[in-house]
């Protein structure tokens, strides 16, 4: 894919970026599919740019130059980001979501609220007709498998389907509306990181990789596990390059499990937002707009009849002080002394109360233990 020649490599890189990530303002991972409905705008209407310069008359009033596309756009917003497992060549593989994230941004567009669902989070999942499931009562992360099945076609799962049944599962436990959302993958993610010159990020427990030994090479896959030197990230404010942000935020099996790994996900994407934000991006629709287009079917966009240039510039003028991450406290459910799942607490769950009502500043005034450092 050639990309045009205007415009540097690294800033192609940093709008691309921009581009699959401003939508969820989640940094440096890939978005294999952007999904919000049916698309309904490819070929559609074109960026607003401004024509060549026409001198006006002497006895007309030169019109004033129209709004950028995704100026009206005051919110609220309610956007979903989901990190699926890709082990596609495992044999009957369906997608995963393993990471669940929303991004709630209220009216007005001056504050960001980001939380994660517990990937094991039990919830009621409703039939959908389109994959054959019936419904029931399990595991967020199979929401996402469940959706993704496609009758005669055991072998070929569809992610985009597959998280039509996530956001409404997302939904109807949340009681938000989904506005957009993305399905992202690791892949390309280092590279992406790296093209920013990598990210900065206080690593607030030491983290021992599983993955990848300290010179970045993968660990060797054995029974029971991987063998062989292991890569450590020490405590501290750490300068990380693009597979160390992707292998430190991978990790659970660490002290905390899953709730650190959420906690370690929101940190990586508050410091790559801010780094992005910081460019400024997001207000050059042009731009953003020409690397959609380069990108072609691997992005599948549709937001209720919004570009994504549009919210990418609605969302471009966040300030990145004001991007709030909270992690919901959780419990795990068990039946007959098994392990089902697990349940946010009545703190946590009340947080989703007060944010609908437009309450979450002073709810977390009362419970500061819900915000996460960074």
């Amino acid at each position: 894919m050639v990309l045009g020649s205007a415009v540097p490599r690294r800033r192609l890189l940093l709008v691309a970026l921009l581009a699959a990530v401003v939508l969820v303002v989640a940094g440096g991972v890939v978005a294999t599919r952007l999904v919000g409905g049916p698309r309904t705008d490819r070929g559609a209407t074109p960026v607003l740019t401004p024509g060549p310069s026409t001198p006006a008359s002497p006895s007309t009033t030169p019109s004033p130059p129209p709004p950028p596309p995704g100026a009206d756009i005051t919110g609220p917003l309610n956007l979903l980001l989901v990190g699926v497992d890709t082990r596609v060549s495992v044999p009957g593989w369906e997608p995963h979501a393993d990471a669940v994230l929303v991004l709630h941004v209220p009216r007005g567009l001056g504050r960001a609220y980001l939380f994660s669902l517990p990937r094991d989070l039990v919830v009621d999942i409703p039939a959908f007709p389109k994959a054959g499931y019936r419904g029931g009562r399990t595991k967020l992360t199979h929401a996402m498998s469940y959706g993704s099945r496609v009758p005669g076609r055991p072998k070929q799962p569809d992610t985009a389907q597959g998280y039509e049944l996530l956001r409404s599962t997302v939904s109807g436990y949340t009681g938000l509306r989904i506005d957009a959302g993305a399905v992202l993958t690791f892949n390309g993610f280092d590279r992406l990181v790296d093209s920013l010159g990598g990210v900065d990020i206080y690593v607030d427990q030491r983290v021992v990789s599983r993955h990848r030994q300290p010179d970045g090479r993968h660990r060797a896959s054995a029974p029971g596990g991987y063998t062989g030197p292991q890569m450590v990230y020490e405590k501290g404010r750490r300068h990380l390059t693009g597979w160390q942000a992707l292998d430190y935020a991978r990790q659970r099996y660490i002290p905390g499990g899953d709730y650190s790994r959420q906690r370690h996900q929101q940190q990586l994407i508050r410091a790559l937002a801010r780094k992005i934000l910081d460019q400024g991006l997001a207000r050059d629709p042009d731009q953003v707009q020409q690397v959609v287009d380069a990108l072609g079917d691997t992005l599948v966009y549709a937001g209720g009849g919004r570009r994504l240039v549009e919210f990418a510039y609605a969302l471009g003028g966040l300030p990145a002080d004001r991007f709030v991450l909270v992690g919901l406290p959780g419990s795990s459910v068990g039946s007959g002394g098994s392990y089902r799942g697990e349940q946010l607490t009545t703190v946590g769950r009340r947080f989703l109360t007060e944010l609908r009502a437009g309450r979450a500043d002073a709810y977390l005034t009362k419970h500061p233990t819900l915000k996460v450092k960074t």
